[in-house]
Formats: structure tokens, C-alpha cells, sequence
């Protein structure tokens, strides 16, 4: 039982930092684009991360079940979404931040 508690530890530990590190990346980078790939990265990787450090610290089969189909919809929608809103600011014309530019 030790073994399963490090082992979720570590996924905690490990989602909380991408969450970290998302969240100064929504405040840190320069443009729409690199803020959106934090934003993806955080809700995909962090989220991920997170909930499987939780599935196994659960007691019962519904809730591992319930954490697994959270998991598929997180893995299946926050990419899709980066990518949309990503193509979505291409199409409407936001500038893409090149190197010398001013921080907006």
C-alpha cells in the first residue's frame, strides 16, 4: 500500500506543478498563441496528471470509473479547444509575436 501512495503522491505533485507552470505561462508569455498552448498544456497534462494520482487512491470501482471517463473528456476536449480557439485568432487576424516585438 505504500508503493500506491508514493505513486499517487508523485502524480499530484507532478500535475500540480504543469498547473503551476501553466498558470505562469497564461501570465508570462508574450501572445495569444504561446498563452493557448499553456492554457492546453495545463488543463491536459496538469488535470491528467492529477486525476490519475486520485484514481488510485480510490476505494470503490464507480468512482475509478467515473475519474477514467473524466479523464477521456478532458484528454479529448481541452486539446480540441486550444486548437479551435488557436485557428479561430489565426483567421481573425491576431499577430503572431516575434522576437523584438513589445510585450502586450
Amino acid at each position: 500500500m505504500i508503493v500506491v501512495d508514493v505513486m499517487s503522491g508523485v502524480l499530484l505533485g507532478a500535475g500540480a506543478l504543469f498547473a503551476l507552470s501553466g498558470g505562469a505561462g497564461l501570465l508570462r508569455f508574450p501572445d495569444f498563441y504561446t498563452r493557448i498552448h499553456a492554457a492546453g498544456v495545463t488543463d491536459t497534462a496538469g488535470a491528467g496528471l492529477i486525476l490519475l494520482g486520485l484514481m488510485l487512491q480510490v476505494s470503490s470501482w464507480e468512482t475509478g470509473v467515473r475519474l477514467l471517463i473524466i479523464l477521456l473528456f478532458l484528454a479529448m476536449t481541452s486539446p480540441t479547444a486550444a486548437h479551435v480557439l488557436a485557428h479561430a485568432a489565426r483567421r481573425d487576424g491576431v499577430p503572431v509575436w516575434r522576437e523584438g516585438d513589445e510585450r502586450r
